[in-house]
């Protein structure tokens, strides 16, 4: 693989196409030469399968979320809505592809893409919840999550909230946000909410420097009043509010 000088990062598609295909479009006219995807592809009330051949076709550098292990362990017993409707629309080839990409990857040599954190999918690495809401964690909570990573830049995602963070050692952490759902609520590790405001698609530019990287946050606009419509269509209300508002 020929060393990356301009790195799209995307993370949390859930299978909003529409997204995805205007972060692609916008990161190629910002002269992007590779694409690592940091996971959460397929699950959510969008379309799935449309997602899964693109991203197929694309052959990117792809690690696998929480999501995709809760997609597929919809082969053993029924999972939550989202996860149960992309399980139930995508096909064997799409689900077979899932089930082959690692939860960890080291890419051009000094990149470590993950979801979560390095150690668990289900973890935020830049942030914690605090009284319904996810906040900055503090620097030595990062540090920790980020101990035996030893590559200069790691790439991750999981929390949709675009971040940044400067690790004692040099080392950077990126959070691109996510490409396909800007707001959401979860329950784990206690209920709180995500909102970043706008239904803009999210992704970073990272950008190699002869002292380290520097890093572009980019939102996009697109199709998402598409993507809402799908959204209700499948009985997914909450999901066409995120969608359209960015709010929770």
């Amino acid at each position: 693989m020929a060393s990356m000088i301009r790195l799209a990062a995307l993370a949390d598609i859930h299978g909003n196409v529409w997204a995805l295909e205007a972060v692609l479009k916008d990161a190629k006219g910002q002269g992007a030469d590779g694409f690592v995807n940091a996971g959460d592809l397929l699950s959510g009330p969008l379309d799935p399968a449309a997602t899964a051949d693109l991203l197929m076709s694309l052959d990117l550098p792809t690690v696998a979320g929480n999501h995709e292990r809760q997609l597929l362990a919809c082969e053993h017993a029924a999972g939550g809505p989202s996860d149960q409707y992309a399980f139930e629309h995508v096909s064997l080839r799409h689900r077979d592809w899932l089930r082959q990409l690692p939860s960890t990857l080291e890419v051009d040599g000094a990149i470590l893409l993950c979801h979560g954190t390095p150690s668990d999918d289900r973890a935020y690495l830049l942030e914690e919840v605090e009284r319904g809401r996810v906040v900055r964690a503090p620097a030595a909570v990062v540090e920790a999550r980020a101990a035996g990573a030893g590559q200069r830049l790691i790439v991750c995602g999981h929390s949709h909230q675009p971040g940044i963070h400067w690790l004692s050692d040099g080392r950077l952490v990126v959070n691109p946000g996510s490409v396909g759902l800007q707001a959401y609520d979860d329950d784990h590790p206690s209920f709180h909410v995500v909102e970043n405001g706008s239904p803009h698609a999210r992704y970073a530019i990272c950008e190699r420097t002869r002292s380290g990287w520097s890093v572009a946050l980019r939102s996009v606009e697109y199709d998402h009043a598409a993507a809402v419509a799908a959204a209700r269509r499948n009985g997914r209300e909450d999901w066409a509010r995120w969608l359209q508002t960015g709010r929770a």
